[in-house]
């Protein structure tokens, strides 16, 4: 723990914790303060205006990163016919129907995202409690379900992340790993914010952005601006 410790404080070294940076300022010490071994995954954690217990106040989307996540994803379809062979054309790594429902039922699991034709929900209803409980559940508004199956695995490979707002009015994305380009973390920390501005519910009073911050996978949070964040 001793050993941990300096790790720590060293990493902290050189970052005010009251000090709002800019964006750029920002991802630079992130980088700088990166310190693992493997190419850690960079954050972003937004405190939003909003209380999510409250149906009018839900925030929720898909932002498509335009320099990609760097994670390899995998995905699942739920199709059958022209779409599932789509879905195979796309890059998904399993398509099935009445098949896939059972090896989903048997719980194995193996991948990050499940995207489903409108046909196939009364199917894909059937495993609620195995795929809510993970944020697997397809659904329309983040275009997990579409007809779509073809732009919508391109774009689950291709970066896109969902969101949704915890229960503290927060919403966080990993948006590219720390051996991007720093213009390339910051383009795509702007969309990811962009995206969430977007989805402000009806029912959000005030300022409805509150904090960010943005740290990697092993390394300190760096409070951010918003006013370097935001478009508008």
């Amino acid at each position: 723990m001793a050993h941990e410790g300096k790790r720590i404080r060293a990493a902290r070294e050189g970052i005010e914790p009251m000090k709002l940076y800019a964006i750029d300022e920002a991802i630079k010490l992130v980088k700088a303060k990166a310190s693992a071994k493997f190419d850690e995954t960079v954050e972003v954690s937004m405190n939003l205006g909003v209380d999510p217990r409250h149906a009018d106040q839900m925030v929720r989307g898909v932002c498509n990163l335009p320099n990609g996540s760097g994670r390899t994803v995998r995905v699942a379809v739920f199709a059958r016919g022209a779409k599932a062979d789509d879905a195979r054309a796309a890059g998904a790594d399993i398509v099935g129907a009445e098949d896939l429902l059972e090896i989903v039922q048997s719980g194995k699991i193996e991948f990050d995202r499940c995207i489903a034709t409108p046909d196939m929900m009364p199917l894909v209803g059937r495993l609620g409690k195995v795929l809510g409980p993970r944020g697997l559940m397809p659904n329309p508004k983040v275009g997990t379900v579409t007809m779509d199956v073809k732009g919508a695995v391109a774009g689950a490979k291709g970066g896109s992340v969902e969101f949704r707002v915890e229960k503290a009015g927060i919403v966080h994305a990993g948006i590219g790993k720390v051996s991007f380009d720093e213009a390339k973390l910051v383009e795509n920390i702007k969309a990811f914010a962009d995206a969430v501005a977007k989805a402000k519910p009806a029912g959000a009073k005030g300022t409805y952005i509150q904090r960010i911050a943005v740290t990697s996978t092993m390394g300190p949070g760096v409070k951010v601006e918003p006013a370097t964040v935001l478009t508008a």
